[in-house]
């Protein structure tokens, strides 16, 4: 049976997948332009105010002049609170935010200095909403093997109690996992930390595999393109390895024409684990409940399967047990 509006908005919702430079508007992008007397070009945004993209490779550059806008902590404090607190408007709990370092360094702030912005938002975010939040420190493969170790070596220079996880993004042509096998045991041995990694966007089941071969991963950012080869998804199934999945992202970047071509629904049928994620929601017309009425409208997914997602998001969540046990007791009490 769907799920109404109204118990949708209420259904509990948690996100592992979304790019915190990717989660600010266009509004906030502007707010914070003047904030650092930056000057925008006028081709950043169309007429409606949105960002105006045309391709994947468009959408990188836009991507890149409207983060250089985050610029100090309190840049990066209020992103964090803004997209918290619109993430529980919807129902959001629970969201894991991926930190670019890289990003940060680029507009001239250090690893700890966009770290203490973030942490400030979650926080703050937290009191006023109730909503939890986690980071994950994730590296740009196609930066290159030294830049990625670097970034692995300020995670363990830097830990932070709320920075559970690493992860890779960026370029899968022509950056294997394997290259990286060394930063990701940085990660997990000296760090400390759980790790997934972005395979089977723009990378096909080679990618995937790959990376299952080569890093220590739980969780795999995307991962839909395993459809293209029956066994792996037979793989995934049988090893529990959880997809992040972004269904709107992944049509609005052309990964797959249309929903009714989109393979969730299958991976789903086949026994692996998936979740639902918004990746750089305002360049894709996204948002956690957007995607969730999204999967209710085109793929027919009921309450109780929508409430199964969730689940699993906090199932494979990077948190500790008990801040888990208090998610899932969340869930629980939906009714």
């Amino acid at each position: 049976m769907p799920t109404s509006d109204k118990r949708l908005h209420r259904l509990p919702k948690a996100e592992l997948h979304l790019h915190l430079e990717g989660a600010a508007t266009p509004d906030l992008v502007r707010r914070l332009a003047a904030r650092n007397r930056m000057t925008l070009p006028d081709d950043l945004f169309d007429a409606d105010g949105g960002f105006l993209w045309n391709d994947f490779l468009h959408f990188l550059q836009v991507f890149d002049v409207a983060s250089s806008v985050i610029r100090t902590p309190e840049d990066y404090r209020d992103l964090t609170y803004e997209h918290l607190m619109a993430s529980a408007e919807e129902g959001g709990i629970y969201a894991e935010l991926m930190s670019s370092p890289d990003h940060a360094a680029l507009a001239g702030l250090s690893y700890a200095g966009h770290l203490e912005g973030i942490a400030q938002g979650i926080e703050d975010a937290r009191r006023d909403s109730g909503i939890e939040a986690r980071i994950i420190v994730t590296c740009v493969r196609h930066f290159g093997v030294e830049r990625c170790l670097a970034v692995a070596r300020d995670a363990v220079r830097h830990p932070h109690p709320l920075v559970t996880g690493f992860g890779m993004g960026g370029d899968e042509a022509g950056f294997p996992p394997a290259q990286f096998a060394d930063v990701f045991r940085i990660a997990t041995e000296e760090a400390g930390l759980s790790c997934n990694v972005h395979a089977g966007e723009f990378g096909g089941p080679e990618s995937i595999r790959g990376a299952l071969d080569a890093l220590p991963v739980s969780r795999l950012g995307h991962g839909v393109r395993a459809i293209e080869d029956p066994s792996l998804v037979a793989e995934l199934a049988e090893r529990g390895t959880v997809l992040e999945v972004c269904p709107m992202s992944n049509i609005a970047t052309g990964v797959f024409p249309s929903h009714d071509r989109h393979p969730l629904p299958i991976l789903h049928k086949a026994g692996v684990r998936c979740t639902l994620s918004s990746d750089d929601p305002h360049y894709f017309g996204s948002s956690i409940g957007r995607e969730y009425a999204n999967a209710g409208a085109m793929f027919g997914y009921d309450d109780e399967a929508l409430v199964g997602f969730t689940r699993t998001s906090l199932e494979a969540a990077f948190v500790d047990e008990a801040t888990r046990a208090r998610l899932l007791s969340r869930l629980d009490a939906y009714q």
